[in-house]
């Protein structure tokens, strides 16, 4: 981070590219400090409505989730719809969670080297408090369940996601574009899935509450890590964007199976034949398409820093997420061709 020294506002000769994005950095600052959450204030968790029974039809997932859409999940009972349908909520929850746990450790590891004078420091530290508030919403949701629907040991992500983290984390000192690639490898797919869910109808109030301030909190951290890369793009020296060129759609693939598909214990619990898996994730044409729509905003950042031509644009193909580029941030992906 290069901070905008005192005799250079002073003076305007703050570079206008640079203006511009500050001038973006304070406003989404404010909006944190006029807009915000807080986990044991804004959820009403002891509101009768938002209790979590066992034999709750509410928790049946609609096919705004691939396991929902699945052939497989509409031929099972009732009961067992509803059992699958908490424990996959839970499984979501409990992997955002240490999502963002990760999330809060590289920034924190970033931030350790910002100067002063520097709006990024700010409206980071605004979205680590926030983060903190959905890490304490999203346990005290899988703790509830737990405790009412029979669920017991839930699988998070994946072992080598939660073994890698301290690497991972670290990125933020010695490669944080690439960090900031990583944030929107896991918060995109989570924002995708959470806004078709709340389009289709939503789901149980508590769930729907939670998705509700996640998806409000999380259209600025999406915003600022867009800004961010956009911005940093040209201070990079030629090795590190061509490492950065290549490394942007593994990472987001990878990341993306993290938050999307259970783990194996997952899938166990669930009951989720490995046959049935691969349709889901993500062999099917339907699924296909799925994976491809996750990434509509990413395609068109990569096309904004020019990233995704040549070679890179085949490996963008070879891992199933190359497409058309949003016309706009967020839009619907039906809207997509």
């Amino acid at each position: 981070m290069t901070a905008v020294k005192p005799e250079q506002a002073a003076e305007g000769r703050v570079p206008q590219g640079r203006q511009a994005y500050y001038d973006t950095l304070r406003t989404l600052s404010q909006a944190s400090v006029d807009h915000h959450f807080q986990a044991f204030k804004d959820i009403p968790w002891d509101d009768p409505a938002f209790d979590i029974r066992p034999d709750d039809e509410r928790l049946i997932l609609t096919e705004a989730d691939e396991i929902g859409a699945s052939d497989w999940y509409k031929s099972l009972p009732r009961e067992r719809q509803i059992e699958v349908g908490a424990y996959r909520y839970v499984q979501i929850a409990k992997v955002g969670r240490q999502f963002e746990q990760v999330l809060i450790g590289g920034v924190m590891n970033h931030l350790i080297l910002a100067e002063d004078g520097n709006p990024e420091f700010r409206y980071a530290m605004h979205e680590v408090t926030e983060e903190t508030h959905h890490i304490q919403m999203f346990q005290e949701s899988v703790n509830r369940f737990v405790a009412n629907a029979g669920i017991e040991n839930v699988a998070g992500a994946p072992k080598w996601f939660a073994r890698t983290a301290p690497l991972v984390t670290s990125a933020g000192t010695w490669f944080p574009e690439l960090f900031f690639v990583g944030i929107l490898a896991g918060e995109e797919p989570i924002d995708h899935l959470q806004k078709s869910i709340m389009r289709a109808g939503g789901s149980h109030p508590l769930i729907d509450r939670v998705m509700q301030i996640h998806i409000a909190e999380e259209a600025r951290h999406i915003g600022f890590a867009h800004q961010y890369l956009e911005h940093h793009w040209s201070h990079l020296g030629p090795v590190r964007r061509r490492l950065l060129t290549y490394l942007f759609p593994i990472v987001m693939r990878a990341l993306c199976d993290v938050i999307m598909v259970p783990s194996k214990q997952a899938r166990r619990d669930m009951g989720i034949p490995d046959e049935v898996a691969k349709q889901i994730w993500w062999d099917s044409e339907d699924s296909a398409k799925v994976l491809r729509d996750l990434f509509g905003d990413v395609r068109l950042l990569a096309d904004n820093l020019g990233i995704r031509t040549g070679a890179a644009k085949l490996l963008w193909r070879m891992l199933k997420i190359d497409g058309r580029p949003s016309r706009h941030r967020s839009e619907v992906a039906s809207a997509a061709a």
